[in-house]
């Protein structure tokens, strides 16, 4: 069911989304799963390019880290990740009460989870960090997470596009506070001296 899940939500959303409502109003057993499986994918490709294949800015040697270095990047960032999904599941749960919609946690943490995957599956990408074609393939990604978002919440929430719209537009508006405190955490954490251990 996974797998069906990642390419229903790539060849007919609508359907999908339904289905994940159904499965996960008992539960959120396997949006946890989906999670903890995807989230694998940039947290290793991330840890591969930039320990085995590197970066370069301009012409010369390509930039590395260290694999202890590399090592604790990745599980910092695979738990990011994780924490990310949570809150915004959590989120979404308690922009639901304000929305006065009463609604399991579950399907709140079913839309986050299943919105991330595209962001999850350009991941990958991170095994070859080149900036300019991870930004080529990573916009379409990004903006294909935000239609899932705008085309799901309706049907897991059960109400009107109009006002799936709002709540939405709500969610998308946290998850970038969200992305912007996490840019400053990352620059807070260089600045203590937690920055990567480079290879020459």
């Amino acid at each position: 069911m996974f797998i069906q899940h990642i390419i229903g939500l790539f060849t007919d959303p609508a359907r999908e989304w339904a289905r994940i409502r159904e499965q996960h109003e008992q539960g959120a057993g396997r949006s946890v799963v989906h999670v903890l499986i995807l989230a694998l994918i940039p947290a290793v490709a991330g840890y591969i390019g930039t320990t085995r294949v590197g970066w370069r800015i301009g012409v010369g040697d390509p930039i590395k880290i260290t694999d202890d270095s590399a090592i604790a990047i990745a599980i910092i960032y695979y738990l990011a990740l994780l924490i990310g999904v949570l809150t915004i599941g959590w989120v979404i749960h308690l922009l639901g009460k304000a929305y006065e919609l009463v609604k399991p946690a579950s399907l709140s943490l079913a839309l986050a989870a299943y919105t991330a995957t595209p962001l999850f599956l350009i991941g990958v990408m991170q095994i070859y960090p080149v900036l300019w074609l991870n930004l080529v393939l990573g916009l379409p990604a990004l903006a294909y997470t935000v239609y899932l978002l705008y085309s799901g919440l309706p049907i897991l929430m059960q109400i009107p596009a109009e006002r799936g719209f709002v709540y939405s537009s709500a969610v998308l508006a946290v998850g970038l506070i969200a992305l912007v405190a996490l840019l400053a955490l990352t620059a807070l954490l260089w600045g203590l001296g937690l920055q990567p251990v480079f290879t020459y």
